[in-house]
């Protein structure tokens, strides 16, 4: 009987980091049918930004399994498990060296997953580079209709099928919209993001200029929202943590740090600012004030540039003077931005589709990248390496536990080598860079 008849699935999700964790297992639930009985298993890729259990209890997203694995382990697994659904959180690279290797494991059957990928937000760097890593998926998922036609004239321009594309919306907006109060002191919050800004200068910047909100308006309670502790990693490196900044900042009572599920924090937020974070995108779906901040230009390098005709461009001057932006609505509904209601309905066509390839006759046809050892030879080959892949996507010789699981030994020299790495990333290489600037 086909899958979509008993609207029972069993969905993989393959991630890298907390955030795409958050994101493929949320997307994972939105695209399966309505009441569908859901078995989802979860992978936790091995690598730099492999999140810890507290990153994990903190994003709030459950599996029935979850487990860490190398690439290898990985389609060792995909070869031998029946999931209906594969989703690939990760980044692009990753994506590019699991298609290929899933197209050697899956060489010749036709009842393969559907494979599905995406972006955990706004894409506004490396579009073109991004997009054909992760050509090959059967749905290529669009945050917004904006990206939607952003994706396809960049696979159309190069002259690959641009059919993935499907048009959905961010999995993680939602939650109850703002009415203008919560009862309790007005609250601001200023979501950090990792490496946006990188530098300690811009960094120190805007930690002073909240501080000093906070000490112009003692009312007021101001939050700094952080994504990760110190020694651990999220999806980007952060080499100066706003948590050691501030212990020379002297700021008022009115003034702390919080960490939790970004939905419970805007739970209570009435004005949310930012660099360029997604969370500015769920703050403005649940129609919170929301700033994207200027003090540091518009600049793509910060992503900031993604909001202009966003209505939320604004300073720290002018938040200090109590200016609430105005969102434009037009902008946001191509965002994917619906605080009009129509949310519920923006994953219908990724489950219409889904369901239609899992019903196609006679299977599913090999999955089929754009970058080949022909299009690509100068490119492919080193982005599957890393992977421990070989150009036809099969494990190289030597490959970590290629053929085996893991043992204890090898499980604890792992963790004890990635710790040693995040060391090495935060407090190291800066005082390394500082030196060499001497």
């Amino acid at each position: 009987m086909p899958v979509s008849a008993t609207k029972a699935r069993r969905i993989a999700v393959l991630a890298d980091s907390d955030t795409r964790w958050k994101w493929g297992a949320l997307t994972a639930s939105r695209i399966s049918p309505d009441g569908a009985d859901l078995r989802l298993d979860g992978y936790l890729l091995r690598g730099r930004a492999t999140p810890t259990p507290r990153q994990l209890a903190e994003v709030g997203a459950d599996a029935d399994s979850l487990r860490e694995v190398t690439a290898a382990e990985f389609l060792r697994a995909m070869a031998k498990e029946p999931y209906d659904v594969l989703v690939l959180a990760l980044v692009g690279g990753g994506v590019q060296a699991v298609l290929h290797g899933l197209r050697h494991v899956w060489e010749g059957r036709a009842d393969r997953p559907v494979v599905v990928t995406g972006y955990v937000g706004v894409v506004y760097e490396k579009l073109a580079d991004g997009l054909l890593l992760r050509h090959g998926a059967d749905l290529v998922l669009a945050n917004s209709r904006q990206d939607a036609d952003r994706f396809r004239a960049v696979y159309e321009g190069v002259g690959a099928d641009s059919s993935a594309v499907t048009e959905v919306a961010l999995p993680f907006l939602g939650g109850a919209q703002y009415t203008g109060g919560h009862g309790h002191p007005y609250t601001v919050v200023f979501a950090a993001q990792p490496s946006v800004p990188d530098g300690r200068r811009d960094r120190t910047y805007l930690l002073d200029r909240l501080v000093r909100h906070a000490r112009r308006h003692p009312e007021r309670e101001v939050l700094l929202k952080l994504r990760s502790k110190p020694g651990e990693h999220t999806t980007h490196i952060e080499e100066l943590p706003y948590q050691k900044l501030v212990q020379k900042a002297d700021p008022p009572p009115n003034f702390r740090l919080v960490y939790g599920h970004m939905g419970e924090v805007l739970d209570r937020t009435d004005l949310l600012v930012t660099v360029s974070s997604t969370a500015a995108l769920e703050a403005l779906h649940r129609r919170i004030p929301t700033a994207v901040l200027t003090d540091l230009g518009v600049r793509e390098s910060l992503g900031n540039h993604h909001f202009t005709g966003s209505g939320c461009l604004a300073s720290w001057d002018q938040l200090d003077d109590g200016r609430l932006p105005e969102p434009d609505p037009a902008w946001t509904a191509r965002q994917g931005v619906a605080a009009d209601g129509d949310y519920a309905t923006a994953f219908d066509t990724a489950r219409a589709r889904i369901t239609a390839l899992l019903d196609r006759p006679g299977g599913l046809p090999p999955l089929n990248p754009y970058y080949t050892p022909v299009t690509a030879p100068g490119y492919l080959p080193g982005i599957l390496a890393r992977h421990h892949l070989a150009p036809d996507g099969s494990p190289l010789p030597g490959a970590p536990a290629a053929d085996r699981e893991p043992g204890p030994v090898r499980q604890i020299v792992r963790r004890a080598a990635r710790g040693a790495y995040r060391h090495g990333v935060q407090r190291v290489a800066p005082v390394i860079r500082r030196m060499g600037e001497l």
